[in-house]
């Protein structure tokens, strides 16, 4: 080795030693997590908010994206047009976290539900009303996929169908507040068969 290489090589490795950390901290950053509750439109509506706007609205449209499972057991609103989950829950998978079976994503969720919309004549610039659980995480990124394709009055209901918890008392944690089913809307656990939706074969 020359001496100009042996020159070279300290300064090298005091560069990299003296840079380290940085690089480490770089790579240690916490990811950003998204909020799910926050769509691209910013357009929000309470469940009481939803129905009178459906009342005062007669193109205005209700789309329920929870999975079948969920509304089998826990109702649907009466003024619904159209179901397309937007996850589905998968019995193969377990979600330690949440001690419970896992969601996978509906893979046919955008060409599902763009369908519908068409075959009910449903316009660009109508009032589409996205309705999941409970506003958390799926009814605003579903509103996002829809303004992907152009429609620009995508709502997102804040407390959604069940609502929020409890959070003290002997109902803590049980979906008792808010929400379409608590705020005294129509609902049903009957399912319209023309609005239920299908898995694709």
């Amino acid at each position: 080795m020359s001496f100009h290489s042996w020159l070279v090589l300290p300064i090298a490795l005091s560069m990299l030693f003296f840079n380290a950390p940085s690089l480490a901290q770089d790579s240690t950053k916490p990811v950003e997590q998204v909020d799910l509750t926050k769509s691209q439109l910013g357009l929000y509506l309470t469940a009481k908010e939803a129905y009178q706007l459906l009342e005062n609205d007669p193109k205005a449209i209700l789309v329920d994206v929870r999975d079948p499972v969920e509304i089998k057991f826990t109702g649907f609103a009466q003024a619904t047009k159209v179901h397309v989950p937007f996850q589905l829950t998968d019995v193969s998978l377990w979600n330690e976290q949440a001690q419970s079976w896992a969601m996978r994503p509906n893979l046919h969720f955008d060409q599902e539900l763009l369908q519908k919309l068409n075959q009910l004549g449903v316009a660009k610039d109508a009032n589409i009303i996205m309705m999941c659980r409970s506003g958390s995480t799926r009814s605003a990124p579903a509103a996002d996929r829809l303004a992907v394709y152009g429609y620009s009055k995508v709502w997102s209901v804040s407390d959604g169908f069940e609502g929020t918890t409890e959070k003290t008392g002997l109902s803590k944690g049980v979906r008792k507040v808010d929400g379409w089913r608590n705020s005294g809307l129509p609902w049903s656990y009957k399912i319209p068969e023309g609005v239920a939706w299908r898995p694709q074969q």
